[in-house]
């Protein structure tokens, strides 16, 4: 997958991406990131990128022209025809969380636009953007941070950019659930004892008491998750769980009068 990154401190990205498990998908080719400096393409004979907004106003906007141009630069280095999607970072978008990585991990090429000053004008934001992103409703001296936080939630769903493939799948928000308590070695540590059922060995007892403990974890800490959970996990109603012990019973009774 990769992953293009317009930007004005290309710098940043290289730093941050080229390490830990990002930048070891690099070395063995998962993924690929591309830091493209939006100052390459301005036409000004002083680098500038911005200018004074009209109508007035406090600050500068970065103009059409080098976002534009830079853009197109990207494009023609893609492998495929189809025109990427470009997300461009701003508070006014839709909130990042783990379904819209699984959604953006789908993709072979992603190209991010990070905004800086007062933001980017309008016009070419209506001529290449496909998706208005936010990582929360705060507002960041520039776009690279939240880029890059995405970049990182999107690259570990690549298939191999993690050593162990479940964990993408295990870990928090999958099933709008939060991740389950976990323990390492020693057994016991300032008179905290590893809880005896992961020391049992048995794999479905560990399943059920993990998921119980995501289940107690995700209420007391994330209702708005748990309640997402519930819609797609509804409990079954008193009334037919008894229903249905009885009917098991019945048929247990009958076999062993037959």
């Amino acid at each position: 997958m990769n992953f293009h990154i317009m930007t004005l401190f290309p710098e940043m990205i290289d730093e941050c991406l080229g390490t830990s498990i990002t930048g070891r998908a690099v070395k063995n080719g998962y993924i690929s990131i591309n830091a493209v400096n939006i100052r390459d393409y301005t036409l000004d004979k002083h680098n500038k990128v911005d200018d004074y907004t009209y109508g007035g106003g406090a600050g500068m906007l970065m103009q059409a022209q080098p976002v534009y141009d830079c853009y197109k630069a990207i494009e023609k280095k893609l492998v495929s025809e189809k025109k990427p999607r470009v997300i461009y970072v701003t508070p006014q978008g839709s909130v990042f969380d783990q379904k819209m990585a699984q959604d953006f991990a789908q993709e072979d090429d992603l190209v991010f636009l990070c905004g800086h000053y007062e933001g980017i004008d309008e016009r070419v934001l209506e001529e290449i953007v496909t998706d208005y992103v936010s990582i929360g409703d705060y507002v960041l001296t520039g776009g690279e941070l939240p880029a890059m936080v995405m970049v990182d939630a999107i690259a570990r769903l690549v298939p191999g950019v993690l050593n162990n493939h479940d964990s993408a799948l295990t870990e928090s928000f999958h099933d709008n659930l939060l991740e389950y308590p976990q323990y390492s070695r020693p057994e016991e540590w300032m008179g905290k004892k590893v809880p005896e059922i992961l020391l049992s060995g048995d794999h479905a007892k560990v399943d059920k008491w993990r998921l119980e403990q995501s289940i107690e974890r995700t209420k007391e800490r994330r209702p708005d998750l748990y309640e997402k959970w519930l819609e797609d996990h509804p409990p079954v109603p008193e009334k037919k769980t008894l229903r249905r012990h009885k009917r098991k019973q019945s048929l247990t009774d009958k076999e062993q009068t037959d």
